[in-house]
């Protein structure tokens, strides 16, 4: 009899074990998530709250995590130590206009190299690829001397035109390409569909994840770069946001922390916003990629 009530309490007993044993994982996955944030937010939060500091409290030991008295005069200190108007619309412009020209560039690559049959297609893609492979500073001094022979230093055309080129902008749309529905294509080519309607009609609409993210990564990449900045421009007035924080740290020296780190907060905010609008669409184009 024991035996019996054993054996018809054992499915019980491991049933019960098992969601312990999934409960106990799924909180040690919410732990780990948990320290995963922290250690990514904490300098965030420290960069926002010293950038509200003044400069005693920033240097304080122990570090006081929140500002016993908010400066919020540093923000406009930076904003009147630096041309930051002017380093704003800088990198606006190369921004926008560069991630506009590379993306439409990057489409219609994508777009030819999925749907279009021409001679030696294979192999000029794997050209591509390997151009992936160059680091980006080895290409810095031929890039200078064209835009120098063109007279474009200090120019937005010299800042922008040698990034206009995306090999990573442009696999990562032909490997997404490649899985949309042939019939949808055939039926437009029936309908006597052009290739620049089948682009802007089928392919955009079901595309639109992974194009948001490219334009995110690429505008980031963008908005962040340094080295080429600061070689093909030399003066104030074509500065960008990053070569802008190098001229406010000159000004402000190593004495006045709190400007300095409010500049940076200025520059990070528009990156985030626009991430945090295009969230939804990124995860949507990295999901597909992965269930593909």
């Amino acid at each position: 009899m024991s035996t019996l009530d054993t054996a018809t309490r054992s499915p019980g007993a491991t049933g019960t074990s098992g969601t312990v044993r999934r409960r106990a994982g799924r909180a040690g996955l919410y732990v780990l998530l948990v320290l995963v944030a922290a250690v990514t937010a904490g300098p965030l939060y420290w960069l926002v709250s010293s950038a509200l500091k003044t400069n005693p409290d920033i240097y304080s030991y122990p570090t006081h995590w929140i500002p016993t008295d908010l400066r919020w005069s540093n923000f406009s200190d930076a904003w009147n130590a630096a041309p930051f108007g002017r380093f704003f619309l800088n990198s606006l412009v190369v921004s926008v206009v560069g991630t506009a020209i590379e993306l439409c560039a990057a489409l219609l690559c994508a777009y030819a190299f999925v749907f279009l049959p021409f001679p030696g297609k294979r192999v000029l893609f794997m050209v591509l690829l390997g151009a992936m492979m160059v680091p980006g500073h080895v290409t810095l001094l031929p890039n200078f001397l064209t835009v120098a022979q063109l007279g474009w230093v200090n120019t937005w055309a010299g800042l922008i035109a040698p990034g206009l080129g995306s090999v990573f902008g442009t696999f990562l749309l032909r490997q997404h390409m490649l899985t949309l529905p042939k019939e949808a294509m055939e039926a437009a080519e029936l309908d006597g569909a052009g290739h620049l309607r089948r682009l802007g009609t089928i392919v955009l609409p079901m595309s639109r994840p992974m194009v948001v993210t490219v334009a995110v990564v690429v505008m980031v990449t963008k908005w962040n770069d340094f080295i080429w900045p600061l070689i093909v421009t030399s003066s104030a007035d074509m500065r960008t946001l990053p070569i802008g924080l190098l001229f406010l740290k000159n000004q402000e020296g190593f004495a006045n922390w709190g400007p300095i780190l409010a500049g940076t907060v200025m520059v990070i905010v528009p990156v985030l916003v626009v991430f945090f609008l295009a969230q939804r669409h990124i995860i949507a184009g990295l999901t597909q990629g992965a269930g593909k």
